[in-house]
């Protein structure tokens, strides 16, 4: 088994191609939910929707976020009663909001909810939160303390970031399947998809426990780059590295997971920080992590997974018995 972590839209591209090279059995995906929040009442997961919508093939392919072919009858409603629209909900993905806020209030826990959401939508492979608990990503700005939806999209992530943290981090607790899979005799692999570093794979670290059963681990670790010659090819990522005192690239990204990972996998673009990378104590593997269609990703997914095999057997096997 490998277990993904992840979050936005890159992390799901990846998931996608991981679902298409594992059977179900053989992936667990686990997501961030650092950025989930109460609005107009619902609870929002942006990531374990993203995640879900990717692999049920119903999200939309231009944004990365959301469904495709939306309809906005709600919001254009909403706006002419004077309502909050700065976080925009499809008519289709209101739904999803809908059914998940009403089985949470009635007692049922995000990562049964999260099941009952992919039955519905026929996805096979296994998505859970990080935890079913309240853990939420607060970023530190030039404009203040901001909750990381009001920093993300009602600023546009506009504001410079000076530091990032985590509210609820000390009542947190992993998702079940989060620490089953961590703790497995079959876990052979933890992937780091191509998410944001802090903002989307911090809170995920940041769960009680998660890091320390990351460093006792006797499997590899491999984190995938979101950096490519020294651009985000979605979100703010480079900037809030500029904004933290780090140069956007894969080295920094590489510098970010020191002590976490064993190979970082990075763009043919960066091929040059490879003797760098090396020297933090990783392997650097060098492909094309460049995502624009199901084949870009299914081959990206599949390098992974086989350099897992060829870097690493023996942890492999061992893990296996």
């Amino acid at each position: 088994m490998i277990l993904a972590l992840a979050g936005g839209v890159g992390g799901a591209k990846l998931a996608k191609g991981l679902s298409e090279v594992l059977a179900p059995e053989e992936l667990l995906i686990a997501v961030n939910t650092g950025d989930d929040f109460e609005h107009l009442g619902l609870h929002i997961s942006p990531d374990l929707d993203t995640m879900m919508y990717t692999l049920a093939g119903i999200n939309d392919p231009v944004q990365g976020w959301g469904i495709a072919g939306e309809t906005w009858s709600f919001m254009q409603a909403l706006e002419t009663l004077g309502g909050e629209t700065w976080f925009r909900l499809g008519d289709r993905d209101l739904a999803t909001h809908i059914e998940r806020t009403a089985r949470l209030r009635a007692g049922h826990s995000l990562s049964a909810v999260t099941q009952h959401l992919c039955t519905q939508l026929n996805i096979a492979h296994r998505i859970a939160p990080m935890s079913d608990d309240s853990l939420r990503t607060i970023v530190h700005t030039s404009s203040g303390r901001l909750a990381f939806q009001d920093y993300f999209v009602r600023r546009r992530a506009e504001p410079a970031v000076t530091r990032i943290d985590f509210d609820g981090v000390g009542q947190a607790r992993m998702s079940a399947a989060l620490h089953a899979a961590l703790g497995s005799t079959m876990l052979a692999a933890v992937i780091i998809c191509p998410s944001n570093p802090y903002l989307s794979i911090a809170p995920i670290l940041t769960v009680p426990g998660v890091r320390d059963a990351l460093g006792q681990r006797r499997v590899p670790v491999i984190a995938v780059s979101p950096i490519v010659a020294g651009r985000a090819l979605k979100g703010p990522a480079a900037k809030i590295m500029r904004e933290l005192g780090a140069e956007p690239s894969s080295l920094a990204v590489a510098e970010f997971y020191r002590g976490l990972i064993d190979a970082l996998v990075v763009d043919e673009a960066d091929a040059e920080l490879s003797a760098a990378i090396d020297a933090l104590g990783m392997h650097a593997i060098v492909t094309r992590t460049v995502m624009h269609d199901l084949q870009s990703r299914t081959s990206l997914a599949r390098t992974v997974v086989d350099s897992v095999q060829s870097l690493f057997p023996l942890a492999t096997r061992r893990s296996a018995r």
